[in-house]
């Protein structure tokens, strides 16, 4: 990328197991003292710990979707087994971070959240209603004209009118209402293309996600699946032959973003992706099919 500063959100989905209980008591837990020194240590670190007061180059926000205290804890446990141990005397990377802290998690309408609520939560600020996306508590979901006048920023959106580089990494669709959080305003989640625009929302003039992901906030990195969203109902996908663009309007949104930016590259393949030059590219879009993207993910690190 050129020399600019970077701001970065990603989308990662973690998936984690449980692998039974262990009865071996180790030898050392059973002794206080073992406690009393752990409890030390972790005193000393804490009171040791100066704030740091330099200004931060680069944000990136990670998020595991789904991911509360019992998933966390799941993962701990089968990372600490994984080693031959218990398991929750294991520590994860995140459990050694200088501050944590924890959020109430719920909708506006709903007090059990979905993934488009609450993405507008954290990215934009404000509670929402169950199924809206960048949009206040006063739109309803799935109404279009409700929608209008009730847009809410995010902070990537933001963070590119302050003049930094912007992306979205997921290991889901782009589209998807926890990356979508961050550039789109949707009273229904599901709008992926104008395929799943209802006739209201079509008279009303309200626009689908892949459209606004083109069209909204200026995106330097966007990389994750939904393939099939940004391209004519008649364009068969180029890796496989029996999938085909969900677009009605014949509108191919990859040609659209890629003609209104400069030193931009489009990829599909790891091939191509391995090419791309950082130096010469100051946009990259990354785009594979919905149900093979989680697959192929790691073969982009």
């Amino acid at each position: 990328m050129a020399a600019r500063q970077t701001f970065l959100i990603i989308g990662i989905f973690v998936l984690a197991g449980f692998d039974g209980c262990f009865s071996v008591i180790p030898e050392e837990e059973q002794h206080p003292d073992f406690w009393y020194v752990k409890g030390k240590e972790a005193l000393h670190t804490s009171l040791s710990m100066t704030r740091n007061m330099n200004r931060a180059k680069n944000l990136i926000l990670f998020l595991g979707d789904g991911m509360g205290i019992s998933t966390v804890t799941a993962a701990r446990v089968m990372k600490g087994q994984m080693e031959g141990k218990t398991g929750e005397e294991s520590v994860l990377a995140m459990d050694t971070f200088p501050h944590l802290a924890l959020s109430k998690t719920y909708n506006v309408d709903q007090q059990m959240p979905d993934s488009a609520a609450t993405a507008t939560a954290y990215l934009c600020g404000v509670k929402a209603n169950y199924g809206t996306l960048g949009l206040s508590a006063a739109a309803r979901r799935a109404n279009c004209s409700s929608a209008k006048g009730n847009e809410v920023k995010s902070i990537l959106h933001h963070a590119k009118m302050a003049g930094m580089s912007v992306g979205i990494v997921s290991t889901a669709r782009v589209q998807h209402a926890s990356p979508a959080g961050s550039y789109a305003h949707t009273p229904e989640r599901g709008w992926y293309s104008d395929k799943e625009l209802t006739s209201e929302a079509v008279s009303s003039g309200c626009k689908d996600i892949a459209y606004q992901l083109v069209h909204n906030t200026d995106i330097n990195v966007i990389l994750g699946g939904g393939r099939q969203y940004m391209f004519p109902k008649e364009t068969v996908d180029p890796e496989y032959s029996t999938v085909t663009g969900s677009r009605k309007d014949k509108t191919n949104l990859v040609d659209v973003w890629l003609s209104s930016r400069n030193n931009a590259k489009y990829v599909w393949n790891k091939q191509d992706f391995d090419a791309v030059k950082e130096e010469k590219t100051d946009y990259l879009m990354g785009k594979a099919t919905s149900s093979i993207w989680r697959e192929n993910f790691h073969l982009l690190h």
